[in-house]
């Protein structure tokens, strides 16, 4: 239960994160946001960025061995990696219509999950 609970809070965090630092490249389509200059973009960003740390500090310390949780930090750095990518992958897909993903991405990807099945092999 706590490796679920600790994967689908470090989603949320993930998440959060994708927005907090490449959505502003998208908002700046829209025409209140495009007028903001940089100072009020980094602030927006770390107010979107707090709800990141609001998951991404409880799922590691649930998730955490020393704490009862399943992970070592090793592989809670791993499995973090590899959601952030995850996560990031979809959100280009979904809001940056014009970016496409070409077969080296798709191998690299392919590398990142044998590196998570390596990191848990015993």
């Amino acid at each position: 239960m706590k490796a679920i609970l600790t994967i689908g809070l470090l989603i949320l965090s993930n998440t959060f994160m994708v927005i907090a630092w490449y959505g502003h490249l998208k908002f700046s389509e829209w025409k209140w946001f495009s007028k903001l200059g940089l100072i009020s973009i980094v602030f927006i960003s770390w107010g979107i960025a707090l709800f990141e740390y609001m998951f991404q500090v409880p799922a590691n310390k649930i998730g955490f061995k020393a704490n009862g949780g399943p992970f070592s930090l090793i592989e809670l750095k791993v499995i973090q990696e590899v959601i952030t990518l995850v996560v990031f992958a979809i959100f280009t897909l979904i809001v940056f219509k014009t970016e496409t993903f070409r077969i080296n991405h798709v191998i690299s990807f392919l590398c990142l999950i044998l590196a998570v099945y390596f990191m848990f092999k015993k």
